[in-house]
């Protein structure tokens, strides 16, 4: 008979709730409204994972894409009432606890394992039917508590959910409670005393979900098995555990887990899971403090590929060094010295004695080609430059990407090596046209005047030479002094013009070299700058807006690089 009211009872119940859990009363309820800090952390993880999906695979962002998803969701349904899930091990007691919690037999209980087969859920108040929506509780398993106004208002907005065993040996089961536990905003975790170190609590659901201590209550259920002060002996072991989870416990009015200790069987610490139940959903914090908590794990675990080691960047001295590298690959020092030797050969053809060019111009095309040959080939040269570009490249690259994560280290190698590609061949085309420029190079003003004197030495011997001439054949009266100065003078006065010219023509020449060289310097700096130093510029910068988005998601601000 007794069997038979129950069952009864369990039938008026699912009636009512039907309606009131599961039906439209969640029209007219606000939805839940987050502080602007949880805002603003989740727009920054939202923009981070916006910035990043070019640069990381979508499996390490696809959990933080879920806290999003299930952020936004939440947000959207009630804000008035509190989701909590009580959670256990086979033979914890759960279902006991759910029972004695809602005034009524709802959930099965039993030695049969595992009893509770799908969650059920029991609503306080009207309004949450879209929550349990979310959860895939279907109305059949909706229920009401036992009418009570007293425990009513204690427990209004609370949404109790009773979830199967974790440790079933049913798969569906676990999964079931992986699913959910991800959900809720708050859950109850049922121990007993046999089970209460069991490592597959700790290590698969504990330890992980330490961060989320605030929603989190630890019960230690059947304390009526426990004789005189063993209660108190196995909450120390427990809360020693849970420390070493790294779980913060609620103690003297700090943040973290609330650790209680009842018998579900006798109702002995029950009505203080009430209170503390009552006054945690009247709070109407704990489904923010949930995404928080979210928001932090997934925080953490982007942490690898967004910390940097060391800061990050090209410095000033890294830049210059590969735009030396570049300019040495393009011949910049070469092409000074030529351009130098050039500008000394113009003054050689303009300043020099006619006798001696003529000697020099002789003497070059007698010379034989033996011992002239080439030690290097020009395709020696162009593999040498090409091999000097790529350990620019490569050097720069290694530097740029010196204590980034893994994947954005990556991204600024390959950045670099894109930029790499053809850069040998646009260095080539920039020191032809940055080389010497066409025709003989710019001459001084006193070039005519030096011109003039090497002429005018050239005539004295001339005449002098003349005027000898005539008077051995004695055209001209004997007179060796006049003719033969004048030939010394020309002779001697010739090769002082041209070594004066010379003295003369170094500071010209070095500053037109140096002139060659800088502009060529400068044009493989911009070719190099353009090619690989901008792209790998604008992949730091990528990174530095990842890494301020992440600072905002951790709430650290100011700390990014």
């Amino acid at each position: 008979m007794a069997e038979g009211a129950a069952a009864e009872q369990a039938v008026v119940l699912e009636a009512r709730g039907s309606g009131g859990g599961g039906g439209s009363g969640s029209q007219g309820v606000a939805p839940l409204a987050y502080d602007g800090t949880l805002r603003s952390r989740l727009d920054a993880l939202r923009e981070l994972v916006g910035l990043s999906r070019t640069r990381l695979d979508s499996r390490t962002l696809s959990e933080a894409g879920r806290v999003l998803d299930e952020a936004a969701a939440r947000r959207r349904l009630s804000g008035q009432h509190t989701v909590v899930a009580i959670a256990g091990a086979t033979g914890s007691g759960k279902s006991q606890l759910f029972n004695a919690l809602a005034g009524v037999t709802i959930s099965e209980t039993g030695v049969r394992r595992p009893t509770t087969a799908a969650p059920i859920a029991c609503s306080w108040s009207d309004g949450a039917a879209g929550l349990i929506d979310r959860l895939g509780i279907p109305p059949r398993l909706r229920r009401r508590p036992v009418q009570n106004a007293e425990l009513e208002a204690q427990l209004r907005g609370l949404v109790l959910v009773d979830l199967p065993d974790h440790d079933s040996a049913a798969v569906q089961h676990r999964e079931q409670v992986d699913r959910i536990l991800r959900l809720v905003d708050a859950v109850i975790w049922v121990v007993d005393p046999e089970k209460y170190a069991d490592a597959m609590l700790h290590e698969r659901y504990l330890r992980p979900m330490a961060g989320h201590a605030e929603v989190m209550f630890i019960v230690l259920n059947q304390t009526d098995r426990l004789p005189g002060e063993a209660t108190e002996l196995v909450l120390d072991d427990l809360r020693r555990l849970l420390d070493e989870d790294g779980i913060a416990l609620g103690e003297y009015g700090e943040p973290g887990a609330t650790v209680l200790s009842l018998s579900a069987l006798t109702g002995d610490g029950v009505p203080e899971l009430r209170e503390a139940l009552g006054q945690f959903v009247t709070e109407r914090g704990a489904a923010a403090r949930r995404i928080s908590a979210d928001v932090d794990a997934a925080a953490a675990e982007l942490w690898p590929v967004y910390a940097a080691r060391q800061r990050t960047g090209l410095s000033e001295q890294a830049r210059e060094e590969f735009a030396a590298r570049l300019a040495d690959a393009v011949g910049a020092t070469a092409a000074g010295e030529a351009a130098e030797r050039a500008w000394l050969r113009n003054a050689n053809r303009a300043c020099g004695t006619p006798w001696l060019r003529l000697w020099r111009w002789f003497q070059d095309r007698r010379e034989p080609p033996t011992g002239r040959l080439l030690l290097r080939t020009p395709a020696d040269e162009e593999a040498t430059a090409r091999q000097r570009v790529e350990q620019a490249v490569r050097t720069v690259a290694d530097r740029a990407s010196a204590g980034l994560p893994a994947p954005w280290a990556q991204a600024v190698r390959e950045a670099a090596v894109r930029g790499a590609q053809g850069l040998p061949e646009a260095l080539d085309q920039l020191a032809a046209r940055a080389g010497l420029p066409p025709g003989r190079p710019p001459r001084p003003g006193w070039w005519p005047a030096a011109v003039l004197a090497q002429a005018s030495m050239t005539l004295l011997q001339v005449v002098g030479g003349l005027w000898l001439v005539g008077q051995i054949v004695g055209v001209m009266s004997p007179n060796l002094g006049v003719p033969v100065l004048l030939m010394i003078a020309g002779i001697v006065g010739g090769p002082l013009v041209e070594w004066s010219c010379k003295m003369a023509a170094r500071g010209p020449a070095r500053r037109y070299g140096q002139e060659a060289e800088r502009r060529l310097r400068e044009a493989a700096a911009g070719c190099g700058r353009a090619r690989v130093l901008d792209p790998v510029a604008a992949e730091l910068l990528r990174y530095r807006e990842v890494r301020e988005q992440y600072a905002r998601v951790t709430g650290v601000g100011a700390g990014a690089r």
